[in-house]
């Protein structure tokens, strides 16, 4: 298989790294390929706006989703945002890899979404959830949490967090199309001992091991709950 980690931590030897670095290492043992789309390293620009492209098709009015139609029509992104989507055609597996900020995504991460998961590339023509582009492709998230476990069922502090990675998984990942997997979380990882760490990281291997044999977390096509996606 071909693997594809959008990485987002700042600190190479954080448990993060080590969950990326040990993913890379078990999956080239398998003989997968594997590409990692490291942001921070690679100094991701995170804004989304005109800089996402090189074709232009209203210059008095800057609407996003129109300048993605019209770029995937005639080659026009940027050849940074061109670069990364190219990798999620490539891949049979998208993972990302990242700390829970504030209930989602770090920012750097979520400006790469904003810019990659284009219109009229990505999606739209009627091509979301079950019809998706990467219909056939598995994405899967893999995070740390700073608290423990309890703190994030349903009648804990901070709720369900299934409910929680329930836009990330449902709104983008599924929404173009990809079978999206339960994620591999990493409770209260700046607190645990090495022990556990060590554990952790033979828990990952043995999910990377059985990605084949893991059912999707959804299931059936939601096509119809959706008219429209115009913002």
């Amino acid at each position: 298989m071909k693997f594809f980690i959008v990485h987002a931590h700042p600190e190479p030897k954080s448990f993060n790294g080590a969950l990326t670095l040990h993913a890379k290492e078990i999956l080239q043992t398998q003989r997968h390929e594997v590409i990692i789309s490291d942001l921070y390293a690679m100094q991701f620009d995170p804004v989304s706006d005109r800089r996402n492209f090189t074709s232009q098709k209203d210059a008095n009015y800057f609407k996003q989703q129109a300048e993605e139609a019209y770029a995937a029509e005639v080659n026009g992104f940027a050849p940074d945002i061109e670069a990364e989507m190219e990798k999620l055609f490539w891949c049979d597996m998208l993972i990302f890899q990242f700390p829970l900020y504030w209930f989602g995504l770090p920012a750097i991460l979520k400006g790469w979404v904003d810019r990659v998961f284009a219109r009229g590339r990505l999606y739209g023509g009627g091509n979301w959830y079950g019809t998706g582009i990467f219909k056939g492709k598995k994405a899967m998230l893999s995070l740390t949490t700073g608290s423990d476990e309890p703190v994030y069922r349903e009648d804990g502090l901070n709720g369900d967090i299934h409910k929680i990675l329930f836009p990330i998984n449902h709104g983008i990942m599924h929404f173009v199309g990809f079978d999206v997997l339960p994620p591999f979380i990493v409770w209260s990882a700046s607190h645990i001992s090495d022990e556990r760490r060590q554990g952790y990281l033979e828990e990952y291997k043995q999910r990377l091991l059985t990605i084949n044999k893991t059912p999707s977390i959804f299931g059936g096509n939601l096509l119809g709950m959706l008219s429209s996606h115009n913002q």
